[in-house]
């Protein structure tokens, strides 16, 4: 079975979503009736940059990907992009106290597991007239389970 991709972006778009409190578009600004802020600044935009499939022989069932997300923060001043950015950060690599769970799980569907993230890369800040835009990829390890 292969790793759905549009499936784990929803579901890393709602762990975004819970980590900062702002809305967050997938590959493109959110709808000012996404929750939950709407297309209010400042907002996220998640957009799939593709998988790397490893695991046993195409046809078996069992199989593993590292799906590859770039998440771009978009604010009205370089401090709200950049808090932005940090919640994100912390979306995606933020541990419990203990630092032996994430603190915010991404909660895929059934037969499908979480197995690691990291960051990729981060390109940091750029303005476009008054808008802010912080960069980042991450990248997110996920296994079949059954």
């Amino acid at each position: 079975m292969s790793v759905p991709g549009r499936q784990i972006a929803q579901a890393v778009i709602q762990t975004i979503i819970a980590a900062s409190g702002r809305s967050c578009g997938y590959a493109t600004v959110p709808t000012s009736q996404s929750q939950p802020s709407g297309s209010q600044l400042p907002y996220h935009v998640l957009y799939e940059l593709g998988q790397t499939v490893s695991g046993p022989p195409f046809g078996d069932p069992a199989a593993d990907a590292r799906l590859l997300f770039q998440v771009t923060t978009v604010g009205a001043s370089p401090d709200a992009a950049s808090t932005g950015a940090d919640r994100v950060r912390a979306a995606f690599l933020g541990r419990t106290a203990r630092g032996a769970d994430w603190q915010y799980p991404i909660t895929l569907p059934a037969g499908y597991a979480v197995m690691g993230r990291e960051l990729d890369r981060e390109d940091g800040m750029t303005v476009a007239g008054s808008t802010y835009s912080y960069v980042q990829r991450f990248a997110v390890h996920v296994t079949t389970t059954g």
